[in-house]
């Protein structure tokens, strides 16, 4: 995010470089810093003549650079931007006689999406030298909470960490569908506001009760009461969730919980480190750890990856989900 935010305050501060090259895993600030780069560089009245978008898929290489050669009409630059680049891989170390000497009057795009190229690559050490390499990588989803915080905060909003659980419960760590989420919710509120489980529920459409990560919480506590009601619940909207989904994040959470049975120093900060998880949610562990001792942390892991099976069809088309759920909750609780 620092990084995003350095190449736009440079672009901001008048330092364009000749080439960017936009390449990760995570397409979301690809798209936001070629966005801002489409939007920002050139006038309207400019972008007619002198702003070209291209797609990987369509050109090859040659044609890019043949775009990127023109010089502007009636402007300092022209921008050639080269979206879903991924697609010219195969070729794209074509691009190294163009990247010893850039056209100086032309901003260079590529938004090389979902996949990166090796670092150790004779083109991206000449791009590095002419222009700016920006890898977008895949975050963590211990580390998203803190990405949610932080866009919220520079738009002067706050959120519970309840509230940013939930998200990523449901949406993982997919920043654009977060995004936009995030973008609802400061449509409808003042600035100033505290995003609250209630205000998720209300205006995204995931419980704050009946939810994934109220199941698990519900299991570390041994709260059986409240597990089989979720448990009833997602039976009932077996569409919204999914058993793999579900049984796949039970099976995180007893896998931490394992991890945490073995660490010598379980201080938050360093707990939280190495499971990855808020810091905030390490009590949630302490109770579990004190409920499930690590012999029967294993037996529930082994029983987690036979279910897991089950829900996928394997040995058990004939069950239905809601079924295998409840069975899921008897041997862990049992």
């Amino acid at each position: 995010m620092d990084e995003a935010l350095k190449i736009v305050n440079e672009i901001k501060g008048g330092v364009i470089k000749p080439i960017y090259f936009f390449m990760g895993e995570e397409p979301y600030y690809i798209d936001k810093l070629t966005e801002y780069i489409e939007n920002s560089i050139l006038t309207e009245d400019e972008k007619g003549f002198n702003q070209s978008v291209l797609y990987g898929k369509d050109v090859t290489i040659d044609e890019i650079i043949s775009s990127a050669r023109r010089y502007p009409m009636m402007a300092e630059k022209q921008v050639v931007i080269v979206k879903e680049a991924q697609e010219l891989a195969r070729t794209i170390d074509k691009l190294e006689k163009y990247a010893e000497n850039p056209q100086p009057t032309t901003v260079l795009v590529f938004a090389y999406k979902y996949k990166s190229v090796n670092k150790q690559k004779k083109i991206i050490k000449l791009l590095n030298k002419v222009g700016v390499v920006f890898e977008s990588k895949k975050l963590y989803e211990n580390q998203v909470g803190d990405w949610i915080k932080r866009v919220l905060s520079g738009k002067k909003y706050n959120i519970e960490p309840k509230a940013i659980a939930m998200l990523v419960e449901f949406l993982g760590n997919d920043l654009s569908k977060i995004s936009n989420e995030l973008d609802k919710l400061t449509i409808i509120l003042p600035e100033g506001s505290t995003i609250t489980p209630k205000i998720i529920e209300d205006n995204i459409g995931i419980s704050k009760d009946y939810n994934v990560f109220e199941l698990r919480k519900a299991i570390g506590e041994r709260n059986q009461l409240k597990a089989y009601k979720i448990a009833d619940y997602f039976s009932q909207n077996a569409k919204d969730n999914p058993l793999v989904l579900t049984t796949g994040l039970i099976f995180g959470f007893f896998s931490q919980l394992l991890q945490y049975h073995g660490l010598k120093d379980k201080t938050p900060a360093n707990a939280a480190k190495l499971l990855r998880i808020n810091p905030y949610f390490i009590k949630d562990y302490d109770v579990a750890i004190r409920n499930y001792p690590m012999r029967k942390v294993s037996s529930i892991v082994a029983t987690l990856r036979d279910i897991d099976v089950k829900s996928k069809g394997v040995g058990a088309n004939a069950v239905p989900q809601g079924d295998l759920l409840k069975e899921m909750l008897v041997k862990i609780f049992n």
